[in-house]
Formats: C-alpha cells, sequence, structure tokens
C-alpha cells in the first residue's frame, strides 16, 4: 500500500467524524459513558466480523502488553477525558480545547525515526486550521472560559495529547495489524460500561430512529472511523492527517447546518476558507520536491510473538 493510498484511507476517517455531533443529537439522551460501550460494541463487533471469513485476523489480539496499553489508552483514555472536560466545563470552550490534537499530531510527528522531517508548511497549514476552528467556536458566542472550570480545561487539554499521543505512536507499532483495533474497542466498552455504572443512570433510545442514529454511531464515527485511521496513522502522511483532521468540526457543523439543527453563521464561512487554506498549505508542503525525494517512513516492526 502507498503511502497516498493509505492517507486517502485514513481521511475517510475525518469524513466520518463529521458526522459524530448529528448521530449523537440524533440519538437521544443516551448518557455519555453508556453512549460510548454501545457504540463501542458496536464498533468492535465491526472488527470482528471480517473474522468469520478471515480467522487468521483474530491472532492480531496476541499483542505486548505495551500495544494493548497504547491502544486502550487512546481510545478509552481519550473519551474518558473528553466526558469528563464535558462535565466539568462549557461544551465549547471544551470543544476548543479538545482541538489542538491535530496542531500536536504535526508537531509531534517530528519526532519520528525515519520520517521525511516536519517542514514549515505543515506547521503553518496546522495553525491556518485552528484558526479556523477557533473562529467557528467563537462566531457561536458562547466562549467565556469560567475560572471554575479550570479542572474541565485541564481534562480538554489533556486528552488532546492523548489522542495526539495514540495516533503519532501507533506509527511505531506499525506492524500491528489493523484488526487489533476490534480489541480496544471492545475493552475500551467495557471500561465504559463499568463507568456507566458507576456514574450514570440508564436512558434508552425512545424510538426506532433513535436505535437506527446510535448504530449508525457505532458502526461508522465510533467504528470504522478508527480501524481507518489507524491505517493512514502507520502507512500514511500522518502530517497531512493532521491538518485535514480540522476539517471535521466545521464539515459537522456544515452537515447540522443542512439538516436543520443548527444555523448558518458568517464565522462558518471564515472558518471554512481558513481550514481548505491550511490544508492547501499542508499538501504543498507533503509533495513539494523536497518531501518527495524524502524516502517515505517504514512502519516500526513489533517484536515476533
Amino acid at each position: 500500500m502507498t503511502s497516498a493510498t493509505a492517507t486517502l484511507i485514513g481521511s475517510g476517517a475525518i469524513l466520518l467524524w463529521s458526522l459524530l455531533a448529528l448521530l449523537t443529537a440524533a440519538s437521544g439522551n443516551v448518557p455519555p459513558f453508556q453512549l460510548a460501550a454501545m457504540t463501542f460494541a458496536i464498533g468492535g463487533c465491526l472488527g470482528c466480523a471480517s473474522w468469520i471469513v478471515r480467522p487468521s485476523g483474530l491472532k492480531a489480539l496476541r499483542q505486548p502488553l505495551a500495544v494493548w496499553a497504547l491502544g486502550i489508552g487512546g481510545l478509552f483514555g481519550y473519551h474518558a477525558l473528553y466526558f469528563t472536560a464535558l462535565r466539568l466545563a462549557p461544551p465549547a470552550e471544551a470543544g476548543l480545547l479538545n482541538y489542538l490534537w491535530p496542531l500536536l499530531i504535526v508537531l509531534l510527528s517530528a519526532g519520528l525515526p525515519g520520517d521525511a522531517g516536519l517542514r514549515q508548511g505543515h506547521v503553518v497549514g496546522a495553525l491556518l486550521g485552528l484558526s479556523g476552528v477557533v473562529a467557528l467556536f467563537a462566531g457561536r458566542g458562547d466562549l467565556q472560559f469560567p475560572a471554575g472550570a479550570l479542572p474541565g480545561y485541564a481534562a480538554s487539554f489533556a486528552c488532546a495529547f492523548v489522542w495526539a499521543g495514540y495516533s503519532v505512536l501507533s506509527r511505531r507499532v506499525g506492524a500491528v495489524p489493523t484488526d487489533a483495533v476490534a480489541g480496544f474497542c471492545l475493552a475500551t466498552a467495557a471500561l465504559s460500561l463499568v463507568c456507566h455504572l458507576a456514574f450514570e443512570e440508564t436512558v434508552w433510545p425512545a424510538d426506532a430512529a433513535q436505535w437506527l442514529a446510535l448504530v449508525a454511531l457505532g458502526l461508522g464515527p465510533v467504528g470504522a472511523a478508527f480501524y481507518l485511521w489507524d491505517v493512514g496513522m502507520k502507512r500514511g502522511d500522518i502530517r497531512l492527517l493532521g491538518v485535514s483532521s480540522y476539517a471535521a468540526p466545521v464539515l459537522s457543523t456544515l452537515i447540522l447546518v443542512a439538516t436543520s439543527f443548527a444555523a448558518a453563521t458568517p464565522a462558518l464561512g471564515i472558518a471554512c476558507l481558513l481550514i481548505v487554506a491550511g490544508a492547501v498549505v499542508a499538501a504543498r508542503a507533503a509533495f513539494s520536491p523536497a518531501a518527495s525525494a524524502a524516502n517515505p517512513a517504514e512502519p516500526s516492526r513489533s517484536p515476533r510473538r
């Protein structure tokens, strides 16, 4: 698989994540940890389903503890911190701080061995993308940053580092098959269920439409997206994917506008322009002659099992 193909596959995750807000809103009032438990269970079973015709995929679960810690820490750790942030801080501010993760992916990828190197265009593109997200959130007029929400801000900031770290470190275990993500999803579902039973009251979807939205969440944004992202992080252009990730909140808002869940605003147009500009700058850096001449990074090999 070429780097360009893997990057395209990884971009599929960004498109699926743009549906996250719509499907979450359509799934009713299911509490966050219960929703995570149900959707990650669906996402994990989605990966396991392929083992019916491809039994060798089951062998992917035989991984060192460090790989399991990375996978579960990334998926469950990120979502647990994000849900905590939403409980302790206003959602708009928590979401804005959370969207530092694409920029962090671009910056942290500079430490990957044997990679083509971090170029100025990558950083400029990521900053333009971040500016677009800031414009999008600021346009809603509800950014206040109350001092009492400091623990929530800290949790949101931490979850940005967790997801960026998980994404970049996935490159270092590039020999681990993507089938292993099914195991990470099922473990995340189990831990989310424990948190749900400890902290939440159970609320089931109210009708068939809400159940369909929940299943779609598990199959797409909380299922297939993680498998696609794994391929992109391990074999694609990490920096270009990092910058492109800033499209997710804008695409999500556009979808909410198209489905009448939100109203169009001038800030949305500004955010689109900034994020598109950032993607163009990053793409120029990724496909410049200097970058093309560099040797593509090979996935790191995990120990033989």
